[in-house]
């Protein structure tokens, strides 16, 4: 399997490394595609003896399978729909992008017409395989609180608005509380799991999210109550925070190795 990466962080060497170690079969890394030549992957794909390139038609160029986007929104934009027009597989891990209708449904369309997999991975929650499962019968009710250390918010120009003082918080404070659809815009980093339950569930606009700092947390906690007719189900996760990269989770890293063994294979258990 062929592989390509958009973003040189974290979860890009975490690919890379797991890949040179030979944990994903056969696959290889062909290429890391960057926004510029300035980008941080570009020396980590010299590092690890990969082609560097910017652009979509550079990296089609490179005759990827399977194409990661571990990088932003802008990078979905920019990317996704013309690989899978081209046939390409993407695995998107900024789904908080997917907010955005005609985005989505551009690219499911353009997955349809290829037969090209377009893959959004849990991240850093669970539960999914139940809550398609539930919807089916019908849900009523849908929320998630994501709540993180206040380090984890820095940066964040809807944070920096409120005025919230995240360096000498002695208690939780509630950021936003309201639905995913005008929830997930302000956080572009952080809560993509809500995107995520959202379109695994019952949509943008009725999955309930609630945004959290908590000075007190070690772990990115997050809470899942979901109500319907076949019962409910309540889900907590505690999650390590990436080692330098306190807005991601640790397990959400993971989940994207796991969703790139599953792109190719005809056996699945769960999602």
């Amino acid at each position: 399997m062929r592989v390509g990466i958009i973003g040189g962080g974290s979860i890009a060497r975490l690919f890379l490394e797991h890949i040179r170690r030979g944990d994903l079969g056969d696959a290889q890394v062909v290429a890391i595609a960057g926004r510029s030549e300035a980008s941080r992957g570009k020396p980590l794909a010299q590092e690890y003896g990969v082609a560097f390139v910017t652009g979509s038609a550079a990296l089609v160029a490179q005759h990827p399978d399977v194409v990661v986007e571990a990088a932003s929104h802008d990078a979905v934009r920019d990317y996704a729909e013309g690989l899978l027009q081209q046939g390409i597989a993407v695995i998107v891990l900024s789904g908080g992008a997917l907010c955005d209708d005609a985005l989505r449904a551009g690219l499911e369309r353009a997955a349809h017409e290829s037969g090209a997999l377009l893959y959004v991975p849990s991240g850093g929650i669970g539960g999914l395989d139940a809550l398609k499962a539930a919807c089916i019968a019908g849900v009523d009710e849908v929320t998630i609180a994501v709540t993180k250390p206040a380090a984890a918010w820095k940066g964040i120009a809807y944070v920096e608005k409120l005025g919230v003082d995240l360096d000498n918080l002695r208690s939780p404070c509630v950021l936003f509380e309201g639905t995913a659809r005008e929830g997930v815009p302000h956080f572009p980093a952080n809560v993509n799991i809500a995107a995520v339950l959202s379109m695994a569930g019952i949509g943008f606009d009725k999955t309930r999210l609630k945004v959290v700092a908590d000075p007190a947390l070690k772990f990115n906690t997050h809470f899942i109550e979901i109500k319907g007719k076949s019962g409910n189900i309540s889900i907590k996760l505690e999650n390590v925070p990436a080692p330098d990269n306190p807005k991601t989770a640790w397990l959400a890293c993971y989940s994207a190795l796991a969703a790139l063994k599953l792109a190719k294979s005809p056996v699945r258990y769960g999602t």
